[in-house]
């Protein structure tokens, strides 16, 4: 009987050592702020607070009337209850995807609308994310920024599965807005152009191809971005100047500094000209 007794109290010491090890049970979400990163704590994941979100507003944005304009109606459908698609804004690097999703963000927030910043490696977690908000009253953007995946990613799948294709449907407050570099967020390989048929006159993609679009096909909403025009680039600098510094006075030689900037930087971008915006306000 005192050797049961022993080991139970050596088991309970053993137990209480084991229990100290452990991580913390994370806290509940504050749902008071409207912006959030999910992040992870060994297995356990949680919505963290996001207390100084990006302030960027919409006419900051020049050159970019068309995607903003298909964006605020996607947005506005949304946070009025009615029907909405996920969205995919994809183009050259610079060009104010990432930009858009903020502004917009920031543009609504105060009708209900919350972000939700999600790291690529964390999509595998999106489960995990719906059953927390499904029961929410709030309009939640799920944003994944700068998103590609090369072929095998786990979060791969588990994206495509929550955009169309699950059992678990993803919640009605809840839409999903990526940005990418890539049209069809997988990598475009040479030798997937020998998979390439044609049949009777028609040219029939291969399985790899179709694989691709198939994901990209998902999101119900397409935004294009494309490089800036030597103008578009220049007035684009002239309002970060402007917003830097309102003394600033525009000239020959500000918009020759500009190019050239752009010329070192290979790209005429909103990036670039905000760059050098601060860099030259900064040198006043």
């Amino acid at each position: 009987m005192t050797d049961v007794s022993a080991l139970i109290d050596r088991t309970a010491r053993l137990l209480d050592r084991l229990e100290s090890q452990l991580p913390e049970p994370p806290t509940p979400p504050d749902w008071s702020h409207d912006a959030f990163r999910w992040r992870k704590t060994g297995r356990q994941g949680f919505l963290q607070s996001l207390q100084n979100p990006h302030r960027l507003a919409l006419d900051d944005l020049l050159c970019l009337d068309r995607q903003k304009g298909e964006i605020e109606r996607n947005t506005r459908q949304f946070i009025a209850g009615k029907s909405a698609n996920n969205v995919l804004l994809w183009g050259s690097r610079g060009t104010g995807k990432s930009s858009l999703v903020k502004a917009m963000f920031n543009e609504v927030r105060d009708q209900g609308l919350r972000l939700i910043e999600v790291d690529k490696e964390n999509l595998i977690d999106l489960p995990d994310i719906f059953e927390q908000i499904r029961h929410r009253p709030e309009y939640f953007v799920l944003f994944c920024d700068d998103l590609s995946f090369e072929s095998g990613e786990t979060g791969y799948k588990a994206l495509k599965a929550a955009l169309d294709g699950s059992l678990c449907a993803a919640p009605e407050n809840l839409l999903i807005y990526a940005t990418s570099n890539r049209r069809h967020l997988l990598p475009e390989l040479m030798r997937e152009n020998r998979e390439t048929r044609v049949l009777d006159g028609e040219i029939h993609p291969g399985e790899s191809t179709e694989e691709k679009i198939s994901f990209s096909d998902r999101f119900g909403l397409w935004i294009s971005f494309h490089p800036f025009t030597q103008d578009q680039y220049l007035s684009i600098v002239r309002h970060w100047l402007f917003r830097f510094s309102e003394n600033t006075v525009a000239s020959e030689e500000v918009d020759r500094a500009a190019l050239q900037w752009a010329m070192r930087r290979g790209s005429r971008s909103g990036r670039t000209a905000w760059q050098f915006a601060r860099d030259w306000a900064g040198r006043l």
